[in-house]
């Protein structure tokens, strides 16, 4: 399977399109005094919107891109779904023993989640290890070719990155995944585990209450265990998230094609579906608008188009298991780091089920997004997991990662 490289290359036919498109919005009206309660406020779409058609230039996002990122692309076969061509990102260590790391993001991001966390993960120093990191670009995301066949799940995805890592020359790695990320990140620790994949860590732990008959002595901790202050605000949260929050996923699991057309055709429409998110998920994050724009952008540019992103939760949602009991959990070591304004904060006690867990660290900020809000802490987290002290230390046999 030929590996080729890829830089980002949208056309001025393209942007020319967009700036048009831009030109002709037509807004909607607003309640008075609405504020956030009814979705993104008019007063902040107008401001990116005129950004985006009058000021904001792609082109030199998309030259910076390409050069802090190198990306390349590859075939990869997926079982039942013909092959693919594959977008990723592939950035060495100078370290002859650094650890192979798979990087899987979520929605709404893609492949950029890793910008500012590869320069600190390849970085080679004798205090903590480095590692070989390849940022997957999911298929449907980004410039990855999205699937054409129904039923392409979390196995499929766990497919293309195990299969991504071998072609790669890394027969044996570690992962980190947030968002759909740690889903796939699972599966692929669930599959792959022990002989590929080595040990897994999430900043995205979602579990659900453990149940009598699946887990009784869980079942009875989290009845006697006392919740801390942080784990209250935590249920707090993911019950906002549930009333408020959740909108997206009911309509990205149930009719993601209706939805396409709106985010394929209105840049406008897209902006603010993302847009939203981007706010509500992190913890005070103080987006900059081309931040915004180049994240949607990328999406708007994007191979496949917006509405292939979304797919993954209907395959998700119908006909996928996307909680394992705890006697399905992988086995490998497993690492989790918490962050106070993830949309889903919930009990140590349910996470504990998810798989053999080595690491837990808790932190006091962040959010969702948190390699792009607070790239220190996470990578802090994973340098400690895999470091010298740490529990998951020497689990890819001769990859310490140390200079």
């Amino acid at each position: 399977m030929a590996e080729s490289t890829f830089k980002i290359s949208v056309s001025d036919d393209e942007i020319n399109e967009l700036r048009q498109k831009l030109r002709l919005t037509r807004f909607p009206d607003e309640l008075d005094d609405a504020g956030w309660d009814y979705g993104a406020p008019l007063a902040h779409i107008r401001r990116l919107v005129d950004r985006w058609q009058n000021e904001y230039d792609w082109k030199a996002h998309e030259a910076q891109i390409n050069a802090e990122l190198p990306q390349f692309t590859r075939p990869i076969s997926v079982e039942g779904h013909g092959t693919l061509t594959i977008h990723y990102v592939h950035q060495k260590s100078t370290v002859p023993d650094a650890i192979p790391l798979l990087f899987v993001h979520g929605w709404p991001g893609n492949f950029l989640e890793i910008r500012k966390i590869l320069p600190l993960l390849v970085q080679s120093s004798p205090e903590f290890p480095s590692f070989h990191v390849v940022a997957l670009g999911l298929p449907g995301y980004g410039w990855s070719e999205a699937p054409k066949k129904k039923g392409f799940r979390l196995d499929q995805y766990a497919e293309v990155g195990n299969k991504l890592m071998l072609a790669l020359g890394y027969p044996q790695y570690v992962t980190q995944g947030g968002d759909l990320g740690f889903q796939i990140t699972r599966r692929i620790a669930k599959n792959y585990g022990g002989k590929h994949s080595k040990a897994w860590h999430t900043n995205f732990p979602i579990a659900i209450r453990p149940s009598f008959f699946a887990s009784p002595v869980a079942y009875i901790l989290d009845l006697v265990t006392p919740r801390t202050e942080w784990e209250k605000a935590g249920l707090a949260r993911s019950e906002w998230f549930e009333k408020s929050g959740r909108g997206y996923y009911h309509e990205h699991s149930t009719k993601p094609q209706t939805l396409g057309y709106s985010l394929a055709d209105s840049p406008v429409g897209l902006l603010a579906w993302l847009y939203e998110k981007f706010i509500a998920w992190t913890d005070d994050y103080p987006w900059d608008d081309d931040e915004i724009l180049t994240w949607v952008s990328s999406y708007y540019f994007s191979g496949p188009g917006p509405a292939a992103s979304l797919r993954i939760y209907y395959e998700l949602h119908n006909g996928d298991k996307r909680f394992l009991s705890p006697a399905e959990a992988p086995t490998i070591p497993y690492g989790m780091s918490y962050f106070p304004k993830d949309v889903i904060v919930v009990p140590r006690i349910w996470k504990r089920l998810l798989g053999n867990v080595v690491f837990e660290a808790q932190h006091e900020e962040g959010g969702h997004f948190i390699s792009h809000e607070k790239p220190e802490l996470l990578v802090g987290d994973v340098r400690k997991m895999f470091g010298r002290n740490g529990p998951a230390f020497g689990v890819v046999p001769g990859k310490t990662g140390y200079a």
